[in-house]
């Protein structure tokens, strides 16, 4: 059984890339697999390995400035969800393009998953999915108001196009783990908008602590792992990943029009040219050949 530890924390590194090294020495130790994301505001990415490994990495993070009150959602998986070790150098460790943006100095109200209910189902609340439109596709919440933004450095654009629906609402807003909205809150509030609030912990924490008789989450979750999708209870969904386009897709898409594995699927047949199918084609020829030598490839 694998440990799988989601986390993201705010905090002030003014050498970033010094935290690199140390970083990939003790995953390589401790067999701990995954991504994480370093820039100057912070830390975020997901690694799964061993109970006693993911307990080296977690407490190593938290000894680093500014993260002992770093939080983190933990699930299992029987087998591994990643290949391979990352550690990335980045400007932002969620992307959204706003220089202005601080969530170390202003964000919504946390709600907690047992009060989320409560709060979406009012008249004067109006419920925003910050994730991407593909991982909207698969699960959201009942009401909630799809962006269909294709990447988070769109939603500002699609805020300012779209305000003056909102007039006189308070905003709640959602995402997988909760990294997005520390950022989306905290534009809205330097928009101007009074009452924010966004669900802490994001849908990973409501998915485990929330019962699904008692749930407003229809559908699945999108995760940037090897089980691609999971459930209530974080249980692993049924979604398959097409490595064509990184967008999810169910077994009973393979048998339709445009799936080539490895290659496309119904989604994005349309969207690649030629040259990029044979690329995708030659890929998929070489991790068949890898794991036919016993190799792992994960991409």
């Amino acid at each position: 059984m694998y440990t799988i530890a989601a986390l993201y924390h705010f905090s002030r590194f003014d050498a970033p890339d010094a935290l690199r090294p140390p970083l990939i020495a003790l995953c390589a130790q401790h067999d701990v697999k995954g991504t994480l994301l370093v820039a100057a505001e912070g830390i975020n990415g997901t690694i799964a390995g061993p109970r006693a490994g993911i307990d080296a990495v977690i407490a190593h993070i938290r000894a680093l400035p500014g993260c002992t009150d770093l939080e983190w959602k933990e699930s299992t998986a029987t087998t591994p969800p990643f290949g391979k070790m990352k550690v990335r150098l980045k400007r932002e460790i969620v992307t959204m393009g706003q220089p202005d943006v601080d969530p170390l100095a202003k964000v919504g109200h946390y709600v907690d998953p047992a009060d989320w209910n409560d709060l979406i189902g009012r008249d004067d609340v109006a419920v925003i999915d910050t994730r991407n439109d593909y991982e909207v596709a698969i699960g959201t919440f009942d009401g909630a108001i799809d962006p269909e933004t294709q990447s988070f450095g769109e939603f500002p654009a699609w805020w300012e196009a779209n305000k003056d629906r909102f007039h006189n609402k308070k905003i709640a807003m959602f995402c997988t783990g909760g990294i997005r909205c520390e950022k989306s809150t905290n534009y809205l509030i330097g928009q101007g908008v009074e009452d924010v609030f966004h669900l802490k912990g994001g849908i990973l924490k409501y998915l485990e602590e929330v019962p699904e008789e008692h749930s407003s989450w229809k559908g699945d979750c999108f995760v940037f792992d090897n089980r691609v999708s999971v459930g209530h209870g974080l249980k692993e969904g049924p979604h398959m990943l097409c490595h064509g386009c990184r967008r999810p897709i169910l077994p009973e898409d393979t048998a339709k029009p445009g799936y080539e594995a490895g290659v496309s699927c119904p989604q994005c047949v349309d969207e690649t040219s030629d040259a990029d199918k044979a690329r995708f084609r030659e890929r998929q020829r070489q991790m068949t050949l890898a794991k036919a030598r016993g190799e792992t490839h994960r991409s």
